[in-house]
């Protein structure tokens, strides 16, 4: 099953440990993850439902391609990383 693995900042926030989820597609395991961890959403996703602009997701080490669908495929064994991501200078 794919894991999804939410960064360290997060859990300051929100309960967000590791998560197991049956999905084929980063949507489907993020809405198992929030069916789960109903207020780890509002730190993941807008009001749209995309990827907040401070969030970056990863896939096998891969950065996911689609932030507004969430339609990147997972394999049954991939590993999702979900991070906050950093701006400055």
């Amino acid at each position: 099953m794919p894991r999804i693995v939410f960064t360290p900042q997060l859990r300051r926030f929100v309960e967000a440990p590791d998560f197991e989820a049956s999905a084929l597609s980063l949507a489907e395991a993020l809405q198992q993850a929030f069916a789960a961890h109903p207020r780890l959403r509002d730190y993941v996703l807008d009001e749209q439902q995309h990827l907040r602009t401070h969030v970056v997701v990863f896939i096998d080490g891969q950065r996911a391609r689609d932030r507004l669908l969430l339609s990147d495929a997972l394999k049954p064994d991939s590993v999702v990383h979900v991070l906050q991501a950093l701006s400055g200078g």
